[in-house]
């Protein structure tokens, strides 16, 4: 999970809007495109998700009162960097344009002629 955060520090979190016809170069369909980014997203996402809730366990406290709620610094720090990093729909976008994700497709035979795409 390391590598994802040293990966996306120089990541704009910004949507940027994209090349329909760039995405879809590497399967030759767009849909299928998306899909693989979806996936990568989703996976992206819970492996973020797992490791905050791990870094945030270590400051859960086992006791019943509300009113003992103490504001951790370093709870908070750590709360905002993860909501600072980029969506992972954006960073799967950037892997998948950078030719990092690795995707195979089933039994389907290739299609013999790449479609034209509107320029």
């Amino acid at each position: 999970m390391s590598d994802i955060k040293t990966k996306v520090q120089g990541l704009d979190p910004n949507v940027r809007a994209r090349d329909v016809g760039e995405l879809a170069n590497a399967t030759s369909n767009i849909y299928e495109t998306l899909v693989i980014i979806a996936k990568r997203a989703r996976q992206l996402n819970v492996d973020i998700k797992y490791e905050l809730q791990q870094k945030l366990d270590e400051f859960a406290v086992s006791s019943e009162t509300i009113e003992e709620i103490n504001e951790n610094k370093e709870q908070i720090e750590i709360s905002k960097f993860y909501e600072r990093l980029p969506n992972p729909a954006i960073i799967a976008t950037e892997e998948f344009l950078d030719g990092d994700i690795y995707y195979r497709q089933g039994n389907r035979p290739k299609p013999t002629k790449k479609p034209e795409f509107p320029k």
